[in-house]
């Protein structure tokens, strides 16, 4: 088990170093330049002689792979750079949104893990049943409506016509709802589909018959056998969708004013901040990828056979 950690944490490091390499060159072939927008957010005119002088503070004058061996040399000492908007530091500005983010994050989840996996279990169940139909429709409208507009259909009657929920802003459990809910509706659907097809795939595996054949109820066989072995894709799906959700929830963020993350990124782009761009898609990237690394423990927990795998 841990030469097969090892082995996941080493593999990590190459698709970091590749992802910083690109995200380093495509912020540089962003039309203008960081100076000239370190000015003027700072408030003061770009003139030649300010900008030359700034662009030698900033060792932008210096080719640019000398500026990326810097610039991951300081990333490496947890060094990110200081925000041209705030001043403050890239890691403090992150690390004030990514607050809110997880608290969303783990809302969100919260609805996917409660209704998906009840639905998908129940729709395998009753295979063509009206419950098996329902949850078909469910997860055609999840993976079919956009984000946005599903937000919008929330604000506009559970906020407007029914005055139930808050519709901007974080303070209380009630502003968490409408954004978690809207969070969570794109993956809701495809893990209703994921349980489903890996419940009736293993349903009728021999292993079930056998164990109907030691006379073992139907409720004890679906909850110690066939639902243990089909979560493996279910596993990924929520990983992934943990990933996706933590890494930067822009669209939902932004609708409903919520200071995390994905606006603080979104903010980022609008003024130019490129040591905060740099920094939130590197974050991203990581949590991305930790959460991978996540579900491949995870996967060899439910099937040791992966594990032994790794070893080989």
């Amino acid at each position: 088990m841990s030469w097969f950690i090892v082995k996941r944490f080493a593999s990590l490091v190459p698709i970091l170093l590749g992802i910083s390499i690109i995200t380093f060159i495509l912020l540089h072939l962003i039309p203008g330049d960081p100076a000239v927008a370190y000015l003027r957010l700072s408030n003061i005119p770009p003139t030649d002689e300010a900008v030359a002088a700034l662009r030698l503070e900033l060792g932008l004058n210096k080719p640019l792979y000398i500026q990326y061996f810097e610039w991951l040399g300081n990333v490496i000492q947890l060094d990110l750079g200081i925000s041209f908007v705030s001043k403050n530091t890239v890691w403090d500005e992150m690390l004030l949104h990514l607050v809110p983010t997880i608290q969303l994050t783990l809302a969100a989840f919260f609805f996917i893990v409660v209704i998906s996996l009840p639905i998908g279990m129940l729709s395998a169940i009753y295979k063509g049943k009206w419950i098996d139909q329902f949850s078909r429709i469910i997860a055609f409208v999840s993976v079919s409506m956009p984000t946005f507009w599903f937000g919008f259909l929330l604000i506009y009657f559970l906020s407007l016509k029914l005055d139930l929920l808050p519709v901007l802003g974080r303070g209380t459990l009630e502003h968490v709802v409408l954004p978690s809910l809207t969070l969570a509706f794109g993956y809701i659907g495809t893990n209703i589909r994921l349980l489903r097809a890996s419940m009736l795939e293993n349903i009728n595996e021999p292993f079930v018959i056998y164990a109907r054949a030691r006379g073992l109820r139907q409720g004890k066989i679906i909850s110690r056998h066939v639902l243990k072995k089909s979560l493996l894709p279910v596993v990924t799906g929520l990983g992934m969708s943990f990933g996706n959700m933590l890494g930067g929830a822009v669209i939902v963020e932004t609708i409903f004013a919520w200071p995390g993350m994905g606006q603080l990124f979104v903010s980022s782009i609008i003024n130019q901040d490129y040591p905060m761009i740099q920094g939130c898609v590197l974050f991203m990237t990581v949590i991305f990828v930790v959460c991978n690394l996540l579900v491949d423990l995870t996967y060899s927990l439910l099937d040791p056979r992966i594990r032994l795998e790794g070893v080989e």
